[in-house]
């Protein structure tokens, strides 16, 4: 079997990206747009783990490490809704940091598991996400840029990410990203809802 190497990532934030977007079409031709509409589930409990729901299939990623400055993902679980109140139990709470409240049912639909035990849950939140992601290739790493609505609020979001590490610092560096900060998913809608503090 191929081995599957996890990507290193770094994603960045802002209202507007200007001359970042304008370096990367200058470098690069946009090669798809994509659009979704997805339901991320965020723990106050819990910082390394990142779920979200799309087309009713939950993705469960967790971070495996941070180096010079990048975060490398990789898949903790994938399930489909309806889903078992075992695997709820078992791995997706687990993944949250906190406990399954006491289960009604055998399985639950994926409006009955964020009606029924997420949102009276005090410590966790389903946050709307649309997204719109134009991507590229810069220094032979995927690249995007991307306009995000998190609960409403509107921000775009740059990411490059590849196995190889040197080669997004040197993508970084052609886009003019090295002043920054790397913001992951997670971190960035838990400061949108107010769940995590603002930098200095």
């Amino acid at each position: 079997m191929v081995e599957i190497k996890p990507r290193f990532e770094f994603r960045a934030w802002a209202r507007n990206f200007g001359l970042v977007e304008t370096r990367m079409r200058a470098i690069a031709r946009c090669e798809q747009i994509r659009e979704s509409t997805e339901v991320y589930v965020v723990s106050a409990a819990n910082a390394h783990n990142n779920t979200k729901i799309r087309d009713r299939l939950m993705d469960i990623k967790v971070l495996v490490q941070e180096k010079d400055g990048l975060e490398q993902w990789n898949p903790r679980m994938k399930g489909e809704f309806p889903m078992a109140a075992d695997t709820l139990k078992d791995e997706v709470f687990p993944a949250f940091g906190v406990e399954m409240p006491p289960r009604k049912r055998e399985s639950y639909t994926l409006e009955q598991f964020l009606g029924e035990l997420v949102r009276p849950h005090p410590q966790l939140v389903p946050v709307r996400v649309f997204k719109r992601r134009f991507a590229f290739t810069v220094n032979d790493c995927i690249t995007e840029i991307a306009e995000i609505e998190i609960n409403g609020a509107g921000l775009q979001t740059v990411a490059v990410e590849s196995v190889d590490a040197p080669a997004i610092r040197k993508a970084m560096e052609m886009l003019g990203l090295e002043a920054y900060e790397n913001v992951n998913y997670l971190r960035a809608i838990k400061r949108v809802i107010g769940m995590e503090p603002l930098p200095a």
